[in-house]
């Protein structure tokens, strides 16, 4: 049921050129190098056998220059595969199957990057789960941004912090002066 619900979502997404699209739908993909990036991972998980579920690669139907990718489902993803190992940074779900909540945490654990993470369930056991995954920010039943909170990952998706005042921190120069009486 979660897969026929992540294809339709995917499959209703309207991929347009940013000056005509309609709200909610999404443009291209921001420079070449990424585009093709997105391209390899996807048939990188199509050839290590993750079920294809809407998307695929190449530009959607209508578009045929730019950088614009065809938002992508895939099913049947094992955590040991590539695409579920990868930051893609396009529109690309990977759907990992897990049998229990400290199953899907350990997947969530188990990588070198942490930049985001998304949790649904019940408010209070949603934010048990988000506090348990090693990810610079979780949003918890769809919750949108909030730029007055820090935005930066862990691990390989780097240390620093964008949004709210640890982002102002970054543009700070901190000085300690001993020996003299404050001013």
């Amino acid at each position: 049921e979660a897969m026929a619900i992540a294809k339709a979502a995917a499959e209703a997404v309207k991929v347009q050129m940013p000056r005509e699209a309609d709200r909610g739908a999404i443009g291209p993909i921001s420079n070449a190098n990424q585009y093709q990036k997105i391209q390899d991972l996807i048939q990188v998980g199509i050839d290590e056998g993750a079920t294809l579920l809407a998307g695929g690669t190449g530009r959607p139907e209508g578009l045929n220059r730019g950088y614009f990718a065809r938002p992508t489902v895939f099913g049947d993803v094992t955590n040991e595969m590539t695409i579920a190992r990868e930051e893609v940074f396009g529109p690309v779900l990977v759907m990992i199957p897990y049998d229990t909540v400290e199953d899907a945490i350990e997947m969530a654990n188990d990588t070198e990057y942490g930049l985001a993470g998304y949790v649904q369930g019940s408010p209070a056991e949603a934010a048990k789960v988000a506090n348990r995954i090693r990810a610079g920010q979780i949003q918890i039943n769809g919750q949108g941004p909030d730029f007055s909170a820090p935005f930066g990952g862990f691990k390989q998706s780097g240390n620093g912090r964008e949004w709210g005042e640890h982002g102002f921190e970054e543009f700070l120069e901190v000085k300690a002066v001993m020996g003299a009486s404050a001013a």
